[in-house]
């Protein structure tokens, strides 16, 4: 089975499983399709996490595609620029390319395709084209005048002909088609081993050309940011030939029988657990699902644990076991009221205490009396109101997310992955290569003394989230959502469906969504906006009066506009999978 945001990854990733891949092949085939279909989304230049159960192992990992700060890039530089915060375009806010590295790894360690067949599907839709989607068409039209007058280098990949590409034409991308050719024929020049080839290509992306491409870029060339100056990158060819993809131990959680993993802390990916452990003392099932008592304190716990993200989270020592604690979560638990909370309440694990940033709530997306402001083109991530704004079409569906992508085998193993960054808009094309950086340092604070300082060779912590789930001690489920600060809000919404509304994958998805928007955006110009609650609008009427009579800021949404899940699953003998059906793009393929 194979569930994803984008019906080509999905056939691609079903394709290999087909002829004999495995999860792990095919995750690796239809997560580079996924830069190519959805190149407003994700790109080369982006990163990677990946959750995965290895049947042969018995075990769980976490593969880190997340690059890290340059060396040069420290809050000392950014301050003489007079900057107070990391830019959300441009080349200020690249971090190390980490996607090619994470997929490599995936590949070479767990996979047994080699490197020309898994890279032939994404080489053919670049050379060839693939469908523009309306998001994709929308996007490019958004920034059209941002590349017209300050990125030639996007405007001649993205504008053909000089135009916005028609929803429904062929878009294709050569010279990126190009740079995955010459990678393959270096790597079997090189070797004739399928080991040797992935080494080989791992070299030429962080050594090689394509990483002597990016570092001439960065440094000999400058261009206008959101900070609305003109700035050149500080990413380096020693920063790339001096990273590498790294294998790691989840975090895991147990709740109701089920055991969730999750990334480590430098991503959001434990605010899932610990809204996990703020519901297990509560009796949701008496509540009733999607009740007003259930939306209101499911968003209060999330509110509680996104709190504890921004005082607690980064690649740092994240004092994780005490935000996980029975007891500190019981306090925090008594926290949750009758009433909506407007305020943003870290807690103190072990008796430590938070410290937020000094800019939150001084700065971002509002204007003083929460009006939202206009903000830069081409910020934050292209999501649900990253940014403090809501690009929405007028049914109120959204124009793009990140993506992600879940695999299951015959042998029973399974990937979750949420590829995401150096999407189109993010920064300009570096023309040798076709792709752009991407700009997740925009996630790091410049401010000393945070888990989430801006330090070179760190990693900024993301919102990137994929997600894996454990039933009775048997891999189950493996899922995850673009959005954003969303991600671990709609995902958490997907999984409590599942063990308390007694729905099934497809019915959990479909399922009215909701989010708040209470802490602040993970994304450039960091804005909150305190007590916000959107639902869909087909949450009944009776709950949503109920929300706003607790003190809930509700915006309701278009029926289909919030939530892009996509999971498989193994019950029993059969093996299940889901997509969104929101945008008409998501896909799931099986047999």
């Amino acid at each position: 089975m194979v569930a994803g945001t984008h019906w080509l990854a999905s056939a691609t990733g079903m394709s290999v499983l087909e002829r004999g891949g495995n999860a792990f092949d095919a995750a690796v085939a239809a997560g580079f399709v996924l830069q190519v279909a959805e190149p407003h989304l994700n790109g080369p230049g982006g990163e990677v996490p990946i959750l995965l159960w290895s049947e042969a192992e018995q075990k769980t990992h976490v593969v880190c595609g997340q690059g890290v700060a340059p060396a040069a890039a420290t809050i000392e530089r950014f301050r003489e620029l007079g900057l107070d915060v990391v830019p959300g375009t441009g080349l200020l806010a690249a971090t190390v390319p980490g996607a090619f590295g994470g997929w490599m790894l995936l590949l070479e360690r767990w996979g047994t395709w080699r490197l020309a067949d898994v890279l032939a599907p994404a080489i053919h839709y670049a050379e060839h084209g693939v469908p523009v989607l309306e998001r994709v068409s929308a996007t490019i039209t958004a920034v059209e005048g941002m590349f017209t007058a300050d990125w030639p280098t996007s405007a001649a990949t993205w504008l053909p002909g000089g135009r916005v590409p028609e929803p429904g034409s062929r878009l294709a991308n050569p010279v990126l088609a190009a740079t995955y050719r010459r990678i393959v024929a270096e790597a079997e020049a090189a070797s004739g081993t399928r080991e040797g080839q992935l080494a080989a290509a791992r070299h030429t992306w962080y050594e090689g050309f394509v990483a002597e491409a990016i570092a001439d870029f960065s440094a000999t060339t400058a261009w206008r940011d959101s900070s609305g100056e003109v700035h050149g990158g500080l990413l380096s060819g020693d920063d790339l030939a001096g990273w590498s993809a790294t294998t790691e131990e989840p975090v895991s959680f147990d709740y109701r029988g089920h055991t969730v993993f999750k990334t480590g802390p430098w991503g959001q990916g434990p605010v899932f657990l610990q809204q996990l452990a703020l519901l297990d003392g509560v009796d949701l099932d008496a509540m009733g699902y999607l009740s007003a008592d259930y939306v209101h304190t499911v968003t209060e716990a999330a509110k509680l644990a996104f709190a504890d993200r921004e005082a607690w989270y980064g690649d740092a020592d994240v004092p994780l076991a005490g935000l996980l604690d029975p007891a500190y979560n019981a306090a925090r638990r008594a926290l949750i009221g009758p009433r909506a909370s407007l305020d943003l309440l870290p807690g103190s694990p072990g008796g430590r205490e938070p410290r937020l940033p000094a800019l939150i709530g001084s700065n971002g997306a509002n204007g003083a009396d929460g009006a939202r402001v206009p903000a830069p083109e081409g910020v934050g991530e292209p999501t649900v109101d990253t940014a403090g704004l809501e690009r929405t079409l007028p049914d109120g569906q959204v124009r793009g997310d990140t993506c992600h992508v879940d695999v299951v085998d015959r042998w029973g193993n399974m990937v979750s992955a949420t590829p995401s960054g150096g999407w189109l808009q993010s920064s300009p094309t570096v023309p040798a290569l076709g792709f752009c950086l991407g700009t997740r340092a925009q996630m790091f604070w410049l401010q000393e003394g945070l888990p989430s300082s801006l330090r070179p060779g760190a990693r900024p912590r993301t919102t990137l989230s994929p997600s894996f789930a454990l039933k009775d001690g048997r891999p189950w489920l493996a899922f995850g959502t673009p959005g954003g600060d969303q991600q671990d809000q709609w995902s958490l919404n997907f999984f409590l469906a599942l063990v308390h509304g007694g729905l099934n994958l497809q019915e959990a998805i479909d399922a009215p969504m909701f989010h708040s928007e209470h802490f602040p955006s993970s994304f450039f110009p960091r804005g909150s906006r305190p007590g916000v609650l959107h639902v869909e609008e087909r949450l009944d009427a009776g709950v949503v009066a109920e929300l706003r009579r607790r003190g809930h800021e509700v915006e309701v949404q278009g029926p289909w506009s919030l939530g892009r899940l996509s999971a498989v699953a193994r019950d029993g003998a059969f093996l299940k999978a889901a997509a969104n059906p929101r945008g008409a793009q998501g896909y799931a393929a099986g047999r």
